[in-house]
C-alpha cells in the first residue's frame, strides 16, 4: 500500500469517520486515479477492508465507519439503511469523489444498494459480497429474535465487557469463522473495534444501530423493491459457509430466485470461504479481487 489515513466527514449529528488507503495511488492519464468505495458489515468497521486495499495498490479505497460503528459509534440515529447510504455519499462529497464503483460486504451490500437507489449518478457499478439480497426470515423465529439468530456471536459480544485487549482478541480467536484464519489484518481490525476503559472495554458497535439494521435485512421498508429496480452493472458473490463457518448466509435457491428477478446481475460462487474470510483473508481477496479491479467488466472471472 502507498499510504493510509483516516478521515472525518460532516454528517447530521456530527462527523462520520473512516479510512482511505492508497492515498498516493498514481494518477491515470494525468487525471486522478481510480477510486473504490467500500462499505463494511453490520457490526464491523472500515478496517475490514485492509487486505482488499493492499491488493489494489493503484486504487484509492475509501471506507467509512457507518453510523453507530467504529469511530462513528457516537453519532445519533436514525440508523436506517437509507441513512447510512446518505452518509456514504456525504463522505464521497467530503473526499471529492463524484462517482465510483461501490462494494459492500454483508449489511454493507444492503447499504450499497440504497446508495445506488437514492444517488444513481454517484455509482458506476455495484459489487455485493455475501450480502445485499434479502434474507428470508427463518420459520418460527419472531422478528425481535431475528438479530440474534442471524448474527450469533457477532451480536452477543456487543453486550459483553472485556478486561484487556488480550481478552478481546481471545474472544475472536475462539470464533469459529475467524479464529482458524487469524492474521495481522484481523488483529488490527479487532483492536480497532475495542473502545472504553479497562476493565470494561467493549465493542464500538452500538446495539441500537445493529438491532435496527438487522430487522431490515429481510427486504422490508421498500428495500426489495429498490433492489429489483436497479439497472446498473451488478455482481453478487456468495460464500459457501456463513457467519459460524457452517450453513451459508444465502441458500443457493435464494440467490437463484434473485438472479431470475435481476437478469443483469452476475452471480459468482467462491470456493472454501465463509462470510468473514471472503474479505478478511488473502484467499478470499484473491477470489473477490477480479470483480473489484477498476478495469473489471461483468464477464465471468
Amino acid at each position: 500500500m502507498t499510504g493510509y489515513r483516516t478521515f472525518r466527514a460532516p454528517v447530521p449529528g456530527g462527523e462520520l469517520a473512516g479510512g482511505v488507503w492508497n492515498t498516493d495511488a498514481p494518477a491515470a492519464g494525468g487525471s486522478s486515479g481510480p477510486t473504490l468505495v467500500a462499505i463494511h458489515g453490520i457490526t464491523a468497521s472500515h478496517r475490514a477492508w485492509e487486505l482488499v486495499a493492499a491488493a489494489l495498490p493503484d486504487t484509492r479505497l475509501i471506507a467509512p465507519d457507518l453510523r453507530g460503528r467504529g469511530r462513528s459509534s457516537g453519532l445519533p440515529g436514525p440508523y436506517r439503511l437509507v441513512d447510512h447510504a446518505d452518509d456514504v455519499v456525504r463522505a464521497m462529497d467530503a473526499l471529492g469523489v463524484d462517482r465510483a464503483p461501490v462494494v459492500g460486504h454483508s449489511m454493507g451490500a444492503f447499504v450499497a444498494v440504497r446508495v445506488a437507489e437514492r444517488h444513481p449518478d454517484r455509482v458506476e457499478r455495484l459489487v455485493l459480497v455475501d450480502g445485499g439480497l434479502p434474507i428470508p426470515q427463518p420459520p418460527g423465529v419472531a422478528p425481535e429474535d431475528l438479530p440474534s439468530v442471524v448474527l450469533g456471536p457477532a451480536l452477543q459480544r456487543l453486550g459483553m465487557r472485556f478486561a484487556s485487549p488480550e481478552e478481546y482478541r481471545a474472544f475472536w480467536h475462539a470464533h469459529p469463522a475467524i479464529g482458524p484464519w487469524w492474521n495481522d489484518a484481523i488483529e488490527r481490525y479487532v483492536d480497532y473495534d475495542l473502545v472504553g476503559e479497562a476493565p470494561a472495554l467493549r465493542s464500538s458497535a452500538a446495539e441500537a444501530a445493529v438491532s435496527v439494521n438487522a430487522l431490515e435485512l429481510d427486504g422490508s421498508a421498500g428495500y426489495a423493491e429498490a433492489l429489483a429496480g436497479l439497472t446498473l452493472p451488478l455482481a453478487f458473490l456468495r460464500a459457501p459457509r456463513g457467519l459460524l463457518d457452517a450453513d451459508p448466509l444465502y441458500d443457493p435457491s435464494v440467490v437463484a430466485d434473485w438472479a431470475r428477478r435481476l437478469p443483469a446481475m452476475r452471480v459468482h460462487e467462491t470456493d472454501d470461504l465463509n462470510h468473514y474470510t471472503i474479505v478478511m483473508t488473502e484467499d478470499g481477496v484473491r477470489q473477490v479481487l477480479p470483480l473489484l479491479h477498476p478495469t473489471r467488466t461483468e464477464e465471468t472471472p
